[in-house]
């Protein structure tokens, strides 16, 4: 970090502007060129979004292996723009070569939702008399339409308005007072807005009306917890510190720490990209992954009553997760020695726009790494993790979710989501159920079930970009008890089926089996266990697709009928419910079940491929969830199988260490054997604030 600041400093002195990485994200300079380039051919335009095209594959290995050599792929922007009628246009930018060199009018979609396309429902809203006559119904007086409030969404798909028109639906709220939850105050009514001529346009009403809700409100901020019941005084402070500094350095955007290599991009739909992720193995620097990416989300809600079959949400082809970061604060939103990065989005009028401490990056004590007493003589070594974590936090409308990607010592990569927020809510008589499809998680509040089921694209480059995936299952060893090959019926192994065909590399979890998915390169072997080189998929959280076949969600929602898909690489291939997600019909289904179809027999065995992985939760509401919903982790990991040689991390400094010889001599004073480690690993200086001397987890 040190580095990047003096380095920033040279450049401001100089004048010289340093070259971006080719998968640095646009900066507001490029955004702000773009949008000129664009307005010099094209008037009357709104942006919806202009990013990085990422250089093509090919391309980018080429010049990483020989930058001094090959030309450095030009910085091209990606840009989705929308002319008056809900015409939407793509084009790309190149901003080396100053001129657009792909310009296209594409029908029948609609690109996603920016902050300020929600913005604007909302006061509209308000002013509408439809809007303002159902709001008497429910027993809101007309002078009280500054207390309505709306959470606007897509409309996802209604065949009555079809895509021609870009659409919101707005889910209605009340708050007696500015602090109050609205969600506490649903109402039973969802008007429909219409983006381009800025106007309310139907109303869809129950045929069950719903009073407004009379139940006293429930807050979860600061004033209002402290004045109903205060807070617990028995909690005393942790302090984080690292008085050193940090173990990793940023330049730019590469980031490396304990053999790891990373660069870190970001983009309004994503979010966080890890590329060109490497492990220093021994001196020689091994490709793991090329690319991974949250690619898309999608969270279908179970009330089958009209119009709530709408509500299922695309959060990153939808709205964008980007779009959605919050900008994060030290001491809240993060802990510790905090390097931060920033990122750059275009608004509607062309301008470019910063989200400040986008990205958080920090380390973390990771309880124990490895650790291993002798029972014969208590000789033990002990050994403490430490982790890596690259976080960012995007709030779609009423939930949080927290992704943090961390890199373990050991080769592991890990993906920790963690959701909070508040639950979508819908009103409720008084006397009425909200079983089966929901809870009554407070008088009058209705939270209706839901899944979040979240597609992790995993592009492999495991010592190599040639691989090949395969399913594992934990099996039972053929032949019966008293048999000849299992005489004592307790033989089991890992069955392997390779996944070698487009069509044929769906499949969905089994618990049971304890399946997981490796991505091996199957050119590569290792020298010890005589077995491919490999990640292991370990993902345990995987709910299925609880939507019907031929239902509106399963329609769109391709991705999530597997919880593994592979697919040949494709450098268009990105977005696996499709490029323009809102209001597609799923007729036929865009993303992954397009690519399938269009190449079923595709060939998947020793060849450059995509893993989609699709996980998550089925969320039955409680009152525990409300009127805020302590955070909910869930987690994937990528775990090196027959990569390495031996354990990675043996050179990671141990907290604790003796052997049976220093224990037979009589060398068993702790203080003796914590000062030898410590001259051993840390030059002489002992770790602080850690851990206590025999690495307690």
């Amino acid at each position: 970090m040190v580095l990047e600041r003096l380095q920033q400093m040279a450049s401001h002195l100089t004048g010289q502007v340093a070259q971006h990485h080719p998968f640095d994200p646009l900066s507001t300079e490029e955004i702000a060129a773009a949008v000129a380039i664009v307005k010099r051919e094209y008037s009357d335009l709104f942006f919806n979004a202009v990013s990085l095209y990422e250089p093509r594959k090919a391309e980018m290995m080429s010049w990483l292996a020989t930058p001094d050599t090959l030309p450095r792929p030009h910085r091209i922007a990606d840009v989705v723009a929308i002319g008056r009628g809900s015409k939407v246009y793509d084009g790309l930018v190149d901003l080396e070569e100053d001129r657009i060199v792909r310009w296209e009018l594409t029908e029948g979609v609609q690109p996603l939702i920016t902050m300020e396309d929600l913005q604007t429902v909302e006061s509209v809203m308000r002013k509408d008399s439809k809007v303002i006559e159902q709001c008497g119904i429910v027993g809101i007086p007309p002078q009280d339409m500054h207390k309505v409030y709306c959470d606007p969404w897509t409309i996802g798909y209604d065949e009555r308005f079809g895509s021609g028109a870009r659409l919101q639906q707005a889910l209605m709220y009340y708050r007696p007072h500015p602090d109050d939850c609205q969600y506490t105050y649903p109402l039973d009514f969802c008007p429909i807005f219409n983006a381009d001529t800025q106007e309310i346009i139907h109303i869809d009403i129950p045929k069950i009306r719903r009073q407004l809700n009379t139940a006293p409100p429930i807050n979860y901020h600061a004033d209002a917890v402290e004045k109903e019941t205060g807070f617990r005084k028995d909690i005393k402070p942790i302090n984080i510190s690292q008085p050193e500094g940090v173990s990793f350095t940023v330049d730019g955007r590469t980031l490396k720490w304990q053999n790891w290599s990373v660069h870190v991009g970001f983009n309004y739909r994503e979010g966080i990209v890890l590329s060109d992720v490497t492990f220093n193995d021994k001196g020689k620097v091994r490709p793991v992954f090329w690319r991974i990416s949250l690619a898309e989300m999608v969270v279908p809600y179970g009330n089958p009553e009209h119009p709530h079959q709408r509500k299922h949400a695309f959060d990153l082809g939808e709205y964008g997760g980007g779009y959605m970061t919050n900008s994060l604060a030290l001491g809240c939103d993060c802990k510790g020695a905090i390097h931060y990065m920033d990122a750059a989005f275009v608004n509607r009028a062309g301008e470019p726009q910063t989200i400040k401490n986008a990205i958080c990056i920090h380390e973390e004590d990771a309880g124990i790494l490895f650790k291993h007493t002798d029972f014969r003589d208590e000789s033990c070594t002990v050994t403490r993790a430490r982790k890596l974590v690259v976080s960012h936090v995007f709030t779609a409308a009423n939930y949080e979710y927290c992704v943090y990607w961390i890199f373990h010592q050991d080769g592991t990569i890990q993906l920790e989501i963690k959701l909070t927020g508040i639950l979508n809510t819908y009103a409720l008589n008084p006397g009425e159920s909200a079983a089966p499809w929901g809870t009554e998680v407070y008088p009058g509040v209705n939270a209706h079930n839901h899944q979040h089921l979240f597609c992790l694209r995993l592009d492999p480059n495991v010592d190599g970009s040639d691989n090949t995936v395969f399913e594992v299952d934990a099996m039972q060893g053929d032949g019966e008890v008293g048999s000849e090959q299992n005489p004592y019926g307790n033989a089991f192994y890992a069955k392997k089926t390779k996944l070698d065909t487009m069509s044929g590399a769906m499949s969905d979890y089994n618990g049971a089996t304890s399946r997981t998915w490796e991505m091996a390169n199957t050119n590569k072997i290792n020298p010890y266990s005589k077995k491919p080189v490999s990640y292991k998929l370990v993902s345990r959280e995987v709910p299925s697709l609880l939507p019907k076949e031929g239902s509106l969600v399963w329609k769109r929602a391709g991705f999530a009928r597997h919880a593994v898909h592979v697919t040949k690489y494709s450098d268009d291939q990105i977005h696996p419910a499709g490029r323009h997600v809102p209001q597609t019909s799923g007729e036929p289904s865009q993303g992954i079940p397009a690519w399938i179809a269009a190449d079923p027999q595709g060939n998947l065995d020793n060849t450059d491929v995509v893993l989609w992985h699709t996980f998550g939760l089925t969320h039955f509401p409680s009152p525990e969830d409300y009127p805020v919903m302590p955070a909910e982790p869930m987690t994937v990991l990528l775990r090196p199988r027959n990569f390495f040689t031996q354990n990675p991390a043996l050179d990671v400094p141990p907290s604790f260490s003796s052997t049976p010889s220093q224990i037979a001599a009589g060398k068993t004073g702790v203080k003796g054997l914590v000062d030898n480690i410590s001259r051993l690993a840390f030059g002489g200086k002992q770790e602080k604030g850690g851990s206590n001397d025999c690495g307690c987890s």
